[in-house]
């Protein structure tokens, strides 16, 4: 038997690696990337396959879970849009943005609504009122058609308003403090209506009338009441004047809510001095500061930094002020409007919180010790009258205020005194 020599078979490496091989693909270096998901499709052929039969093929594709930070390769990831939303702003832009947040009070200021009922329910007495109403007179009535020359009407207005201050008055006494909280409304009510009727003459009366019982302290506790609802007229008035002069800019085409002083027509600013060269008539002192304070925000429609340069002439104004307790007041009616109107001028707001120390030496002064034996009533009780204005001059003065205006109004360079370590403790 012949031997059986076996050889082995000849073999081709290099094409059997190339069938092998994973399958190559043009892939675009923009479309890649490791974190971006991926689709895989595996082909297999059927083993076993008859000769002769056409091979058929299953194909099975599996999804890669996305990843979150995949998200960054179509820029809709947050931080993304956040970049883009802030790229487009012009520098001008945030600057108006930035400007806006600091002339804004914001939720976390606590309103003067809130304190209102507190007041009202903490101040009461039951000791006897008196008010002096306005009663009205022919002369309270619009002027009429024929005298049109304006020098006519100028001065028709003005010996109305000599009327007023020449006595056309009639003090009513012997009033329960409802029936003082009910005169108060009715001439609240009062100024709506004659301003609807167009006799604003007659509704600056109102206002002043109104403003004058401020000065007075016959009633001593009170006072802070009192001073809730007499605020609430000077508050309707302010609203009523800057609505008007505000429509009368409309034309033909409303304000924007951050306008200036360029944008109101002449019509409009003339109407606003009017209004202020008629406070600038009254007598008194406390009725003409009131009455100007509730138009501060008219200033607006006449210069650029007429509120800036206002309110440090309220503050040396209510310097002039004898009694302690009604300038304490007036000061706090003046930084509520400042909130409200320009809450970013610190500076006049500090001043009025150091006028405020500076007024404490007075009530040792023989005009309030008089006074308080005349009324019977006791110094620690006396104090507490002035706890709801210096709370909220405090209030606004710490409003996002910057750190450095803490140190010096918290710790007070000049030396402490009886006063106001009393006033700081019933406080």
């Amino acid at each position: 038997m012949a031997a059986v020599q076996w050889h082995s078979r000849a073999r081709r490496y290099e094409s059997e690696l190339q069938s092998c091989g994973l399958e190559v693909a043009p892939v675009e270096f923009s479309d890649y990337h490791p974190l971006k998901s991926i689709t895989v499709t595996d082909s297999k052929s059927r083993k076993g396959a008859r000769k002769g039969s056409t091979s058929s093929s299953s194909s099975s594709s599996s999804s890669v879970a996305p990843d979150p930070l995949s998200s960054m390769l179509d820029g809709t990831d947050p931080l993304s849009m956040f970049a883009a939303a802030s790229a487009s702003e012009s520098p001008l832009t945030l600057s108006q943005s930035r400007k806006r947040r600091e002339d804004e009070v914001g939720v976390d200021f606590e309103p003067w609504s809130s304190k209102r009922g507190e007041i009202l329910a903490r101040f009461t007495t039951t000791e006897k009122l008196s008010i002096n109403l306005f009663m009205g007179s022919d002369k309270g009535k619009a002027p009429s058609l024929a005298s049109s020359a304006v020098s006519e009407k100028v001065r028709t207005r003005l010996e109305e308003l000599d009327d007023l201050e020449e006595g056309s008055q009639r003090e009513l006494l012997n009033l329960s403090q409802q029936d003082y909280v009910n005169r108060i409304e009715e001439l609240n009510q009062s100024l709506k209506e004659a301003w609807a009727s167009d006799q604003k003459v007659k509704a600056l009366k109102i206002v002043i009338q109104c403003s004058k019982l401020l000065s007075d302290t016959a009633v001593i506790q009170f006072y802070p009441s009192k001073f809730v609802l007499i605020t609430d007229i000077l508050d309707t008035f302010g609203r009523l004047v800057y609505e008007r002069i505000w429509f009368m800019c409309s034309d033909p085409r409303p304000l924007p809510d951050s306008f200036t002083a360029d944008e109101v027509n002449d019509t409009a600013k003339e109407t606003c001095l009017n209004w202020f060269f008629k406070i600038a008539s009254i007598r008194e002192l406390i009725p003409r500061l009131y009455v100007e304070v509730a138009l501060l925000k008219c200033n607006r429609f006449l210069t650029k930094c007429g509120i800036q340069e206002t309110v440090p002439r309220f503050t040396a104004m209510i310097r002039g002020i004898g009694d302690p307790l009604v300038a304490v007041y007036a000061r706090a009616y003046l930084c509520r409007i400042g909130m409200e109107v320009a809450p970013h001028l610190k500076d006049s707001l500090n001043k009025n919180f150091f006028d405020l120390l500076g007024t404490f030496r007075q009530i040792h002064g023989d005009s309030v010790q008089n006074q308080l034996v005349l009324q019977r009533v006791e110094i620690p009780v006396y104090l507490t009258l002035y706890s709801p204005a210096i709370h909220w001059i405090l209030q606004c003065v710490s409003y996002r205020a910057p750190e450095v205006h803490y140190h010096p109004t918290m710790t007070d360079p000049s030396p402490p005194n009886r006063s106001r370590s009393r006033v700081q403790a019933s406080v």
